[in-house]
């Protein structure tokens, strides 16, 4: 087993030292759905949720979700992303989200990603749970990693989500 990165040698936890680590272009993409009854689905598509346009409110609520994620998960760097983006389709029985972060920096912007693509995935369950409070959120999952160390790493076979 390999030793986790995130305890130290007595087994608490600790913030990895990236001081030393050589700053390089990284990005990452994530990605997950969420599923929903014909009346959501088709409110979603034409931009008639209860609350307004949901996918525009998504897109800006996982940038912002990207941009907190230090504040969100214990351990995380605070980053300087220089860019995000979250990107919806539509699919027969939901849609499905995909958030790409990136920056110049000594750590990688995995959880970046991961969190811009739950936070949208929350904010469209939030905007149209008038419409269908049985939304099932899954399939959230890191499809591509970028730059550092360990240079590319990319899911099998589903590089969309």
């Amino acid at each position: 087993m390999s030793k986790l990165t995130h305890l130290d040698d007595s087994g608490a936890a600790r913030m990895v030292d990236v001081g030393a680590k050589p700053a390089t272009a990284r990005s990452a993409t994530a990605a997950g759905t969420i599923r929903m009854n014909r009346q959501a689905l088709d409110a979603m598509r034409e931009g008639s949720g209860p609350k307004g346009d949901v996918l525009a409110a998504a897109r800006i609520a996982g940038i912002m979700g990207a941009k907190k994620t230090a504040e969100l998960i214990p351990l995380c760097h605070p980053m300087g992303l220089e860019w995000v983006t979250v990107d919806f389709a539509f699919f027969a029985d939901g849609i499905a989200v995909t958030a790409t972060a990136g920056l110049t920096g000594r750590t990688g912007v995995e959880m970046e990603a991961m969190t811009a693509c739950c936070v949208s995935l929350l904010t469209i369950y939030d905007m149209a749970k008038a419409l269908d409070k049985a939304m099932v959120i899954g399939d959230v999952r890191l499809l591509e990693k970028v730059g550092g160390k360990s240079g590319t790493w990319r899911r099998d076979g589903d590089l969309s989500a």
